[in-house]
């Protein structure tokens, strides 16, 4: 009777994954005991007309609802809370900042397969042991599969883990399955000891004098919360910082989180820990299935995982015992989620590092503008390393004008010489060129028609080799017109140079050399990436071509020509940014050039040589390039001298969004503190038209963060309740990357 008593007044508070900016309050399931609620359980609800699997914000005693329609939760699915208070912490500062409803924060910080309605179960680490019957019996000579895994797992006094059975035989799981199933071995769950000392495979390499700076700043730091900005050239040792500040941090016994922006980096740096740390790791990206995403979130969450690491969803990992994080190549782009909450997972990151009272390392070689201000303001303490590391040089780098040049498919004569005498003399040639495809459009000679997206204001893109027009942004295809639509001419031309059309020429200038394409088209199978690089790393393949895939943190020991083949895409774009990350994406390709026992050179190809953007490049001074960007901000009152947030609409017809936004900027006009905030619009989408649907934007600007936000807190309420937001989706970002 206490029970039933006290469950009437116990009322639990659950965010559901629906786009609602509030939490709803249930009755307890029936025939649970209240003393089991806690914040962070998950727990199955009754919504509507469908059932959804939600989180338990809070526990409270009583609700704005009335009793008698408040309905029971049909069930909780853990015993123990699925998110710690930490966690759950960042979860409701990621809602409020980014103005994205709490429930579908939650639904982002947990993998698919944790939204279901399925218990959270995870196996601990296991071994495999003889059995009493197997220590007592002979296996027969003639299995010799058999005798030999006998014979090792006899001289394993705890057994061996999987990890240990992989070093030993390749298919040891089907050899292991005929022993169990003749009960001479067994399989069984090992304590976790998460005290236990950390092992170091290797010895870390010798730090040079900046490094080892770098290093006892960070150490001296490790109790309280930093954010320490790792500003180090291409090649000068970053990961070696990294490694032996996180070697003091696992043998206290915590964890660390390492995020990194592209899924090719992930592998790598993986093997890098691997090679260093006998701990168990914990990985996220994208090419995991949901078994897998649930499998290594859990590992990380029961404290199991020591490492972390992984890509943007990777900064919501559950850590018990968080002691450190580092953001690798902290201005890419890839961490910022581009639809549902577009939280950046680096700042995201900072404030989880601030939550924790615990340091985090920004490492970049080309650090964003925002970075940079930050740590001249003193927020972030700087940390440089102005050297290459192994006594390796600076790739020497030079400008080829492509005026009045003889062009062989978009690679010059100078380009073409310089390829001979690298390859020729042992050594690869990396060729960057951001453009997939074949062409990136096809004409008409005769009346100047183009392959136009039916869906998109885009051109479609020829794909030779798969003999289809394709187009990028809403990847729509079809087979190419053999005569033009308009005119009917056979005269049809692809325009432009892709990675493909780049490759047949090649192969044609420099055929007994083995060429390898890296880009998204030759990628796709699982597996395929981390393959081309193993054989670029190996110096198999003496040509490299590839879009940004290759920009980032890789190592190619024997790579001593880099050519950008056309550096002018990012000089003259609408979007502001475009200089920052053209500069950065020159300087960061750039510096796969050369290592310690080989000199570098660095071609760029462009029709604006006098480019100030561009002499910087070459001159490899990055600081100064970024003063001379921040310059420009300023006077133009740009991020990081303002702050930005985008309303963007989308729907069939044409003038419905633009309507949309016409309505919320007359809301905005009534809130108070609305001439603090400017808004410019509404316009049409720089690509009005994408994937069918039409497309325009509202941008706000402020001087104040503050000012921003109290204007967006107030406004929202309003726009929902339009009778035009119900005619578009809509979407607000917060800090928008992309402009377009």
């Amino acid at each position: 009777m206490r029970m039933q008593a006290q469950a009437q007044k116990t009322i639990i508070r659950v965010a559901v994954p629906v786009p609602l900016r509030q939490c709803f309050d249930y009755l307890m399931p029936d025939d649970t005991d209240p003393e089991l609620l806690r914040a962070g359980l998950r727990v199955l609800v009754p919504f509507g007309r469908v059932k959804l699997v939600g989180i338990i914000d809070a526990v409270v005693a009583d609700s704005s609802v009335e009793s008698a329609r408040l309905k029971h939760a049909i069930h909780l699915l853990d015993e123990k809370p699925l998110l710690n208070s930490e966690l759950m912490q960042l979860c409701h500062w990621t809602s409020q900042y980014y103005h994205h409803p709490l429930g579908e924060v939650y639904a982002t910080a947990l993998p698919a397969r944790l939204r279901q309605d399925r218990p959270a179960a995870i196996t601990g680490p296991v071994a495999w042991c003889l059995t009493e019957l197997g220590r007592s019996t002979d296996v027969p000579a003639r299995a010799f599969r058999q005798v030999a895994m006998m014979t090792a797992l006899r001289q394993a006094v705890d057994g061996l883990t999987e990890a240990q059975l992989d070093t030993h035989s390749g298919n040891w799981k089907v050899t292991m399955r005929s022993l169990e199933a003749k009960g001479w071995v067994e399989c069984r769950a090992l304590a976790i000891d998460r005290a236990v000392e950390v092992r170091l495979l290797e010895q870390g390499l010798a730090l040079n004098d900046a490094q080892q700076q770098a290093v006892s700043k960070i150490m001296a730091g490790l109790d309280r919360f930093g954010v320490f900005l790792l500003h180090g050239v291409t090649g000068s040792g970053k990961t070696e910082v990294y490694l032996q500040t996180m070697t003091t941090v696992l043998q206290q016994g915590r964890q660390v989180l390492i995020l990194v922006p592209e899924i090719g980096l992930t592998p790598q740096l993986m093997q890098r820990f691997k090679q260093r740390f006998d701990v168990p790791m914990a990985i996220f990206h994208s090419g995991l299935n949901d078994g897998e995403r649930a499998y290594n979130w859990l590992q990380a969450q029961s404290g199991q995982a020591r490492i972390v690491i992984g890509t943007r969803s990777a900064v919501f990992a559950a850590m018990p015992e968080p002691g450190l994080i580092i953001v690798d190549e902290e201005h890419d782009l890839s961490f910022k989620q581009q639809d549902g909450c577009r939280y950046s997972a680096r700042d995201v990151a900072i404030v989880r590092a601030r939550h924790n009272d615990i340091p985090i390392i920004l490492g970049s070689a080309t650090p964003s503008l925002e970075s940079i201000m930050n740590s001249e303001q003193q927020r972030y303490q700087l940390l440089e390393l102005p050297e290459r590391a192994a006594a390796a040089t600076h790739p020497a780098m030079y400008l080829v004008d492509l005026k009045h040049q003889h062009l062989d498919e978009g690679l010059s004569e100078p380009l073409i010489n310089k390829i001979h005498e690298h390859v020729d003399s042992g050594g690869q040639a990396l060729l960057f060129l951001n453009r997939r495809g074949y062409a990136p459009t096809l004409l008409c000679h005769d009346c100047g028609w183009t392959s136009q997206c039916q869906r998109c204001d885009a051109h479609m893109t020829l794909h030779q080799a798969s003999g289809r027009l394709r187009c990028h942004h809403c990847g729509s295809e079809r087979r190419p017109d053999s005569h033009c639509p308009a005119c009917g001419s056979a005269d049809l031309r692809p325009i432009g140079q892709g990675t493909e059309r780049t490759e047949e020429a090649l192969q044609r200038l420099f055929p007994d050399k083995r060429i390898a394409r890296i880009d998204r088209d030759t990628t796709r199978r699982k597996g395929a990436m981390e393959q081309k690089l193993k054989d670029a790393e190996s110096g198999r393949d003496q040509i490299l071509l590839g879009t940004q895939l290759l920009a980032k943190g890789h190592h190619f020991p024997n790579l001593s020509l880099v050519a950008v083949l056309d550096s002018d895409q990012g000089l003259f774009s609408a979007d502001f940014r475009s200089a920052e990350r053209m500069a950065q994406l020159i300087m960061q390709v750039s510096g796969r050039a050369g290592r310690a026992d080989r000199a570098g050179e660095v071609l760029i190809q462009t029709h604006h040589p006098e480019h100030e953007l561009l002499q910087y490049a070459v001159r490899q001074d990055y600081p100064a390039l970024s003063r001379y960007l921040l310059q420009e901000r300023q006077t133009a009152q740009w991020p990081p001298y303002s702050y930005l947030a985008m309303l963007r609409a989308e729907a069939t017809q044409q003038s419905m969004p633009i309507q949309f936004l016409r309505d919320a900027v007359t809301c905005a006009s009534d809130i108070p503190g609305s001439d603090k905030v400017m808004l410019l619009g509404p316009v049409a989408a720089p690509m009005e038209k994408r994937a069918g649907r039409y497309r325009a934007q509202l941008l706000l600007q402020s001087p104040e963060r503050a000012d921003l936000h109290g204007l967006i807190s107030a406004w929202l309420p309003q726009i929902e309740q339009l009778k035009s937001s119900r005619k578009v989706r809509w979407s607000l970002d917060i800090d928008p990357q992309d402009m377009f």
